[in-house]
């Protein structure tokens, strides 16, 4: 069973940055693909960004327009989400999951395994 921790989450102002670790456990880490979701209050889950299994492709969301990457490290079965340039609008839950066909898609539902997810609040 695949079970996924998100962490690094917190409040933090306008402009400023924050990664965000997702920690994976049970499963063939290296052979999944990762992707970040994000939902904010009263709102549906949104697709961030993903990365592929060898890390070598990525997708993104048209919001984040080049200010966030997500990377991921097999060897410390560990995916990253790097924001930059945060917003007020991008106060929300952040939540990893992994995908055993190893590609960088953009549904929820072409992902198997969800974390509990983060809380990312950015003040004006």
């Amino acid at each position: 069973q695949v079970q996924l921790v998100e962490s690094g989450g917190r409040m933090v102002h306008t402009g400023d940055s924050l990664t965000l670790s997702c920690a994976a456990s049970g499963g063939t880490f290296e052979a999944f693909a990762v992707g970040w979701f994000r939902q904010a209050p009263g709102l549906e889950r949104e697709f961030v960004g993903s990365v592929s299994w060898s890390g070598s492709s990525t997708a993104y969301a048209d919001f984040v327009k080049g200010r966030f990457t997500v990377s991921k490290d097999n060897a410390k079965k560990t995916a990253y989400l790097q924001m930059t340039a945060l917003k007020p609008d991008d106060t929300a839950i952040y939540v990893c999951a992994v995908n055993s066909w190893g590609m960088a898609l953009r549904k929820t539902y072409e992902f198997d395994h969800w974390g509990q997810g983060t809380q990312v609040t950015v003040s004006s």
